[in-house]
């Protein structure tokens, strides 16, 4: 690289966006520009540089050797940027500005949306974005700012602490059991049906539990996400496995084996480590380490397991 070049922050701030988006036209939405200003921006910043930074192929921009070497000087600054910002700012009591969160469906919605009030009220200029994806949306590309996930980050700069025990039991709906021949012990698993997970979801391994309890399942309904489960399950359909939180206030399912099956996950909270430096970004962390699933969970389960 020419040791020589001096940048405008401009031309960094088009480099990044294209390397967490993949392509000229989803970084042009997410700045709000036309995709030829970064395509001239980036033409300037490899000109300057004296090396390409991304390869260009039909699928989108990868890239090179330099451009990963370059990366994270960009977000060091980009992190040091944001940090003035805040500090220009002055020292508010209360965090500001936009935090974009990342979470399973279910837990977003039963559990983490319906606790935001008292964040948002005792931070009157804070938003928080949701995203509610059928795949955990990615930290590296800056996609959120915090990501609670069934893993933490195999590699990279994050900062990532366990945030809550998942309980996994096995769930049907009188119907079905009404319906269908009596289970008594794992064994008598076989011969009955399934709700899952699609087994092509890209939310990785630690989703395979059924596989866990009975050899090769018989699976009559598959989804990317655990409400339609639930619902499939409350509709008959087949036994499902679901956390206590899942299924909804007012239902109609019994925990079939709750004494047999029983199995744990962990959800796992993280962020990348410049942006906890940020009090918008640490003030929702604090927040979410704060969250009391345990409870909700465990009132849930004994209400399922009365068939209240």
């Amino acid at each position: 690289m020419n040791a020589q070049y001096s940048s405008d922050w401009g031309d960094l701030r088009f480099f990044l966006e294209l390397a967490r988006a993949g392509t000229l036209l989803a970084a042009a939405r997410r700045l709000g520009v036309e995709h030829t200003t970064i395509a001239r921006r980036l033409d300037r910043l490899e000109k300057s540089l004296g090396t390409p930074l991304f390869d260009r192929h039909r699928g989108g921009c990868t890239l090179t050797e330099a451009g990963q070497a370059l990366l994270p000087h960009a977000e060091a600054m980009e992190s040091a940027l944001l940090a003035a910002c805040e500090d220009l700012g002055g020292q508010r009591a209360t965090a500001s500005g936009l935090v974009r969160l990342g979470a399973p469906e279910v837990f977003g919605t039963r559990l983490l949306t319906p606790a935001l009030p008292p964040l948002l009220e005792a931070n009157p200029e804070l938003s928080i974005e949701l995203l509610l994806l059928p795949r955990f949306p990615s930290l590296a590309s800056r996609e959120v700012d915090i990501a609670v996930t069934l893993s933490p980050p195999a590699a990279g700069r994050y900062v990532a602490v366990p945030l809550l025990e998942l309980r996994y039991q096995l769930y049907a709906s009188h119907a079905y059991l009404a319906a269908h021949l009596p289970i008594r012990s794992r064994s008598d698993l076989a011969g009955h049906r399934f709700v899952d997970y699609a087994q092509d979801t890209p939310m990785g391994d630690t989703l395979r539990y059924l596989d866990e309890l009975v050899t090769a399942p018989h699976r009559v309904f598959t989804a990317s996400g655990m409400l339609a489960q639930c619902a499939a399950i409350e509709a008959g359909i087949g036994l499902g496995m679901m956390t206590g939180y899942v299924p909804p206030a007012e239902h109609d399912l019994v925990v079939v084996l709750p004494d047999e099956i029983d199995v744990r996950r962990t959800l796992w909270l993280s962020a990348p480590a410049d942006l906890l430096r940020l009090k918008r970004v640490r003030v929702v962390w604090d927040f979410l380490r704060g969250l009391d699933g345990s409870t909700g969970t465990a009132e849930r389960t004994d209400q399922a397991s009365l068939g209240t």
